[in-house]
This record gives structure tokens, C-alpha cells and sequence, in this order.
């Protein structure tokens, strides 16, 4: 058994990726007999708002995904990222850079430099940082990497491996990032499969490494391909209705909601009605197609119902 958890942002209504990515994660944890629980990470008050957060929780019951205990709520959790961070620091694992994104991208198209962060601010003495604070420059902190090729056994995608750049695990105007939040936060809960969609895989193995400089045993890792639009880009709302109350006004009830994303996952044939129930007896991860889904114009578009409650 493997707890596992969903943590979406709350910056939009849950669309038809999110939700398939949101039920395979239940059915990891489900189907293995294990708990499941919520994160609403909502670190970054200028992205995310109460209101989504809300909606997002009843999207997700409207399908039929329930989870256990408290949903935890990201914003509330800085006093322990920023003990995380402040362990990083006692180690010298981070240091502070100076560059603004337009300098990174200048940097990196330079002749010879290396990919990702080009080490700028690595090596900066005292006095330079100093000089650099006098024009009012902020700095993000990022993590001391050793560049070297982190490799992990993903549930889906296989082998995986890249090596870990100096990523930021404090943005300039003093909010964790990403990174580190989620390596803290997904130990405090007990999560120990990780199921994400794989826009999030490269991301993977900086989290790895964060995960062993606080002494914390990485979680399993599952990451869900992309759903996409009909033109072969990452599902958005300009291609129609993707999410549940777009579909609900083409005759998509919660329940043919659900039917679609089993369909698209393997789990039954297409407009068949499914229960959760049906999905823990049928979900075998082995089965799970590897392809992005590409979602067709007709689904975006719907005229009739596929599925009911039945």
C-alpha cells in the first residue's frame, strides 16, 4: 500500500486533464487498499484564489473522488518551509542570486554555457552581493547542486534521469518555491506515491535531491501523460468545453464525466456508465496508456450525453 495524494492550484476551474490526472491518483491509492489525501497549493497569492480552491474540492466530489482527513492548504504551512530552508541554509546548500530572467536568458544563449542557470551568482564574494543589494536588487536563494545525473524508476514513464541544475528554492520576493514546498509538504503528509502529470517529471529529480539534504525518503513517483487538444497542444480553454460545467451545458453529467475518463484511461468502452467501485476492480497500472490523450473536437463540443447515472 502506497498513501497517495492530489494537489492541484487554484488558479481556474479543474479541466478534463487535471480531473483524469486526479482519478488515477485515486485509483493508485485506492486500489491499493491506502489513503488518499488533498494539498491545495496556494503559495502564490497573485496565481491562486479562495474561490477556485472551493470549486476545485467540489469538482472533484462531483466525479466521485473522496479523500481523507483535513484537506491541507499550502499557505498555511510557511513557518515549515521556511524551517526547510533555513536547514538548507545551515548546510550551505543555497546561495543567493541576483539575475533577473532576462539576464538568465542572455546568459544561456552565450557561446559554450551550460544548460539551465549559467552559475552567475554561484561564487559571488561579499562585497558584490553587497553591490548588488545597493541597487536594489532582491535576491532568490537557489540550491548548490552538484549538476550531477539523478536517475529514478517512474510507475509509468520508466527510467528517468537528468541532471539537477541550481533550481530556486526561494523566489526574490521571499515566497518558497515550488520545489521545496512540495518535497516538505508531501513528507509532513505521509504521501508516499506521487502521482502528477509528466509536465512535472523534469522537475523530479531536483525534488530528489532537496528530499535528501532534509533527510526525507522520497515518495514513489507516477507521472500521468498530458491530455491535449485537438490541435495537439496542452488542453486549455480555448479549445471548448473541458471543464465540468462547460460539459454540463453540452449534456455531460458528472457521471458521463467520469465515463469519458475511464474510457480514455483503458477502464471501459466509451459511453459506458462506471461506478468508482467499477474502477478500483478494473485499475491495473500496467494498463495505463502511455500516449498523451488527444481529445477530440467532438468531446469539446458536445451535443448529448455519453454516459448517465444509469
Amino acid at each position: 500500500m502506497a498513501r497517495g495524494r492530489f494537489a492541484p492550484t487554484p488558479s481556474g476551474d479543474l479541466h478534463l486533464g487535471n480531473l483524469r490526472t486526479a482519478l488515477v491518483a485515486w485509483l493508485f491509492a485506492r486500489g491499493s487498499g491506502s489513503e488518499f489525501v488533498l494539498r491545495v497549493e496556494d503559495l502564490d497569492p497573485d496565481t491562486t484564489t479562495t474561490g477556485f480552491a472551493v470549486r476545485q474540492l467540489q469538482q472533484l466530489r462531483a466525479i466521485g473522488i473522496d479523500w481523507d482527513g483535513e484537506v491541507v492548504h499550502q499557505s498555511q504551512r510557511r513557518p515549515r518551509h521556511q524551517a526547510a530552508l533555513a536547514e538548507l541554509e545551515r548546510r550551505d546548500l543555497v546561495y543567493p542570486c541576483y539575475c533577473t530572467r532576462r539576464e538568465i536568458r542572455q546568459a544561456v544563449r552565450a557561446p559554450h554555457s551550460r544548460p539551465g542557470y549559467p552559475g552567475t551568482c554561484r561564487n559571488l564574494d561579499t562585497a558584490a552581493r553587497r553591490r548588488l543589494e545597493s541597487e536594489g536588487r532582491r535576491p532568490a536563494l537557489r540550491l548548490r547542486s552538484t549538476g550531477l545525473e539523478i536517475r529514478f524508476e517512474d510507475e509509468l514513464a520508466g527510467s528517468v534521469g537528468a541532471p539537477v541544475d541550481d533550481v530556486v528554492v526561494r523566489r526574490n520576493d521571499g515566497i518558497v518555491a515550488y520545489n521545496l514546498a512540495v518535497v516538505v509538504d508531501d513528507a509532513d503528509q505521509g504521501v508516499e506515491m506521487v502521482v502528477r502529470g509528466d509536465d512535472l517529471i523534469a522537475a523530479t529529480p531536483a525534488q530528489i535531491v532537496l528530499a535528501g539534504a532534509l533527510a526525507i525518503t522520497p515518495p514513489r513517483y507516477a507521472h500521468v501523460p498530458l491530455a491535449l487538444g485537438p490541435g495537439g497542444a496542452r488542453l486549455a480553454k480555448r479549445d471548448g468545453a473541458v471543464t465540468l460545467s462547460d460539459l454540463a451545458a453540452g449534456g455531460y453529467d458528472p457521471a458521463a464525466v467520469r465515463a469519458l475518463l475511464a474510457w480514455s484511461l483503458g477502464l471501459s468502452e466509451r459511453g459506458e456508465p462506471v461506478t468508482m467501485d467499477d474502477l478500483i476492480d478494473r485499475f491495473d497500472p500496467a494498463a495505463i496508456p502511455r500516449d498523451p490523450w488527444t481529445v477530440e473536437a467532438d468531446i469539446l463540443a458536445p451535443s448529448e450525453p455519453t454516459a448517465s447515472d444509469g
